[in-house]
């Protein structure tokens, strides 16, 4: 984050933070506990240590970042949200002009590890993998930015779980993914907006999933491969989150009652330097083992064992599924 967008971050949040005092009655000015909130989610250290590098104590940190999540969530949320107005036309070009017209995105689900629990049912956060975890639920465009975020199951629930539970799930039930005119594809196929996922998820009207499996003719592959470089968007994004901001990156101690909070704020972090032009160093998303060995670091993505098939609306899924691949063919 650049020196020009940490001030304009402090100036926005100031009229929403009191200054605070330490347990040793030491002041702490708002840029700095501002920027304590900033370096902790960047460092992962936030948990880790009592004292981190700025004198700051346990419980005087622990106040600070739920002072600034708060402020970041009441000032920024607007941050994250679904494309609209002139947005959305910039996110429905880039789509089209990767095979997919009217889509809104790719969704997937990243794990946040953490230690086992002591004072909550531990069964519930962890997975098959006997991990322990919470699951967050993201939706980004082809920019990279997030526009839907939804997180804070434990672990034991899966990906369709979550996504049910969504207010993501409501909105495309009640309403379809847009407002707006619904688009024509071959076949006579219609559609209000439709988002890319992999075989993890079932087909659905509003799901787009590769076709899968073996011995596949050449449009089915044709249409897989596409639909795999799209939908890498989301593993790209995950990468620079959990790269720029390292505290969602590790297992660590983490408070189950602020968590979905400070993954928001991390999200809406994620998105400030894309609004403004920042690049983001790929050094970020690489690190050294314990044998001195350069590697990528781990982004908690956990596929499932095996695509999901069930009765999700699903002569509408393949419709739509089949409209797309024909109109890639005819391009």
């Amino acid at each position: 984050m650049s020196r020009r967008v940490f001030w304009e971050i402090v100036e926005a949040l100031s009229p929403h933070l009191q200054r605070r005092v330490t347990f040793y009655r030491v002041p702490l000015m708002l840029d700095y506990i501002i920027a304590y909130a900033l370096y902790g989610w960047a460092s992962g250290e936030t948990y880790k240590t009592s004292t981190s590098s700025f004198g700051i104590g346990r419980a005087s940190g622990l106040i600070a970042v739920e002072d600034v999540t708060r402020a970041l969530l009441r000032v920024y949320r607007k941050k994250i949200v679904w494309p609209s107005g002139l947005r959305r036309l910039v996110v429905l070009r880039t789509f089209v002009a990767k095979g997919f017209p009217n889509s809104y995105g790719c969704i997937d689900c990243t794990h946040i590890y953490m230690y086992k629990l002591v004072n909550a049912p531990s069964e519930n956060y962890f997975d098959r993998k006997h991990r322990f975890l919470v699951v967050a639920q993201v939706v980004v465009d082809l920019d990279l930015l997030v526009t839907d975020v939804f997180v804070g199951y434990p672990g034991s629930c899966h990906d369709i779980r979550v996504l049910q539970l969504s207010i993501l799930w409501t909105r495309a039930k009640e309403a379809g993914l847009s407002r707006g005119p619904l688009v024509l594809l071959p076949l006579g196929v219609k559609t209000h907006g439709y988002i890319l996922d992999d075989s993890g998820y079932p087909p659905m009207e509003w799901i787009v999933v590769p076709y899968g499996g073996t011995g596949r003719f050449v449009d089915d592959e044709r249409f897989d491969n596409k639909q795999r470089v799209a939908k890498g968007a989301v593993e790209r994004a995950f990468g620079r989150l959990k790269g720029r901001w390292r505290f969602f990156l590790r297992t660590d101690k983490m408070n189950t009652d602020t968590l979905p909070q400070q993954f928001q704020v991390v999200c809406i972090s994620h998105n400030i330097p894309l609004d403004v032009g920042i690049d983001f160093d790929e050094n970020l998303l690489w690190e050294v083992d314990v044998n001195g060995m350069r590697q990528r670091v781990e982004l908690g993505l956990d596929y499932p064992p095996r695509p999901i098939a069930g009765n999700f609306n699903r002569p509408r899924a393949l419709a739509l599924h089949e409209a797309l691949a024909k109109r890639m063919k005819h391009e």
